[in-house]
């Protein structure tokens, strides 16, 4: 297991951006292994993109663990950071120390993920890092408050929600967090925030002045055709791939042209 925060450090001291991907399970996690990208998020967006919620909110922390386990398998040369899921952390401090420290324990992963901006967030935060357990900070749209956010929406629109993001982050480095993701704000926002803590930010539809960016695996690759956000490019078209693969399985299937003799044990 590579060690995240001297990893993110050395990157952000050199100025270099910092590549960020969620993946899920061991298969991918193998061939993102084999890539250059810098870190592995096992995002509880896989309630939405696995499990077809529509929302984060039923992940359970079990969940993250078994799907993290299969992600450090699959790739034991990336820096793996672990969600912690709505309600693992949120009812107690001690709780949440425990369900980070669960996953540490349990999956080999490097850090975990914390979303929010409360006083509480910011102590748990602090008590963490305190405890050896590194946090990787969530300000923005924060995914597990989408009912009270209104919303999938652009957050930090108006100046007073901007204040209060700068603020938020610089209390949440102060309290210890080695990165912070920002999550659908303005590109100026999300360059004010970089520029105002000494943290690596990481993007995800906050523009191009972060220290780096990550993107869902599934919408990177082109497997979801229906999904089409601004900040998304699809660097792929595994949908289209994957279709045409399957019906020309199908077809051959159908015209019994598969298996062939190629593909048959023969007595010998």
């Amino acid at each position: 297991m590579k060690n995240i925060i001297l990893q993110y450090k050395k990157k952000y001291d050199a100025g270099e951006p910092i590549s960020v991907i969620t993946c899920y399970d061991y298969t991918f996690a193998t061939l993102f292994n084999r890539t250059e990208v810098d870190c592995i998020l096992v995002g509880d967006s896989l309630g939405m993109v696995i499990q077809g919620n529509q929302s984060t909110l039923p992940v359970t922390l079990d969940e993250i663990i078994y799907h993290t386990k299969a992600v450090c398998k699959g790739a034991p040369d990336k820096t793996i950071v672990a969600d912690l899921p709505f309600l693992s952390y949120q009812t107690s401090i001690e709780e949440g120390i425990r369900s980070a420290g669960r996953v540490l324990k349990e999956t080999n992963a490097s850090c975990v993920k914390l979303e929010g901006d409360s006083e509480f967030i910011i102590e748990l935060t602090k008590r963490m890092t305190e405890s050896g357990i590194p946090v990787f900070a969530h300000l923005g749209l924060t995914p597990q408050s989408v009912h009270t956010l209104g919303g999938h929406r652009v957050q930090g629109k108006t100046e007073a929600a901007r204040s209060k993001m700068v603020r938020k982050a610089r209390e949440l480095a102060e309290a210890g967090a080695f990165a912070l993701l920002l999550e659908m704000v303005p590109e100026s926002l999300g360059k004010e925030i970089t520029e105002s803590i000494r943290i690596p930010t990481i993007g995800i539809g906050a523009g191009k002045y972060t220290s780096g960016q990550v993107l869902v695996m599934q919408d990177l690759l082109g497997l979801n055709e229906d999904f089409h956000p601004k900040f998304l490019k699809k660097f792929g078209n595994l949908a289209g791939s994957v279709k045409d693969a399957v019906n020309l399985y199908h077809r051959e299937v159908s015209k019994r042209e598969y298996p062939s003799e190629a593909h048959a044990f023969l007595d010998t």
